[in-house]
């Protein structure tokens, strides 16, 4: 799959590996040192991918994120950062990175995750081709959409593709083991833990009241099902 990849990174020698690694793939890329640029740039075309350094001058990565996903929820992210304590990486896919790679870091995995993204936004590697139903909570993978009530939901990719998963077969339990396998495949690089942060963004976007969600249930010690209003097992 080639892909058109936007690298927003400052430091010049971690840039130009970047793209050398991405040429040899045949992808194009333009590379972009500052986050206003960054912005721009996907303004005026944008990516099939975005590899998104946190630490950038001007606007840093945080607020590109943010400013990314107000704008566009399908566009895949991926975060690279000397910022590896835990908490960062989850504030990251709290703020809709589909996936985050801590420096230093091999430019092969880096790869393998800039295929792996690629993979799971592809128009055919949705989860699930055929509309889903439950209760008022409509999705349609195919045009990647997600409705409650009639209302649309903007979600990252990351959570389209659990939401997809659960909404696939309702009433049934998955762990978060099970998700990640589901959703993301053999090549995923998400933790157990983002699932939780995933779950509960789509919380925020699709429960009337988040603290008592209607279809998105934990069921403890296992894990997560999705459901309709009927069922109130919580």
């Amino acid at each position: 799959m080639c892909a058109y990849v936007l690298v927003a990174e400052d430091e010049p020698k971690q840039a130009e590996l970047i793209g050398r690694f991405l040429a040899r793939e045949n992808h194009t890329f333009q590379l972009v040192g500052d986050g206003r640029t960054a912005l721009d740039a996907i303004r005026g075309r944008r990516p099939d991918l975005l590899v998104l350094d946190l630490m950038l001058p001007g606007v840093d990565g945080w607020d590109v994120c943010r400013a990314v996903r107000a704008e566009d929820a399908d566009l895949p992210v991926l975060v690279i950062s000397a910022r590896a304590d835990a908490d960062d990486k989850l504030l990251g896919f709290d703020l809709g990175a589909d996936d985050y790679l801590a420096k230093p870091y091999d430019p092969r995995e880096l790869m393998a995750r800039v295929r792996a993204l690629l993979r799971r936004s592809g128009a055919n590697s949705a989860v699930a081709r055929r509309a889903l139903r439950v209760g008022d909570l409509e999705l349609d993978p195919m045009r990647h959409e997600v409705r409650i009530g009639g209302r649309p939901v903007a979600c990252t990719p990351a959570e389209f593709r659990i939401l997809a998963v659960l909404a696939a077969e309702p009433g049934r339990v998955f762990s978060r083991a099970q998700l990640l396998e589901d959703g993301y495949g053999l090549d995923g690089f998400i933790t157990e833990r983002t699932i939780d942060v995933h779950v509960r963004n789509l919380r925020r976007k699709i429960e009337a009241d988040p603290a008592t969600p209607a279809y998105l249930l934990t069921v403890y010690g296992v894990g997560y099902k999705i459901t309709d209003l009927g069922d109130r097992d919580r």
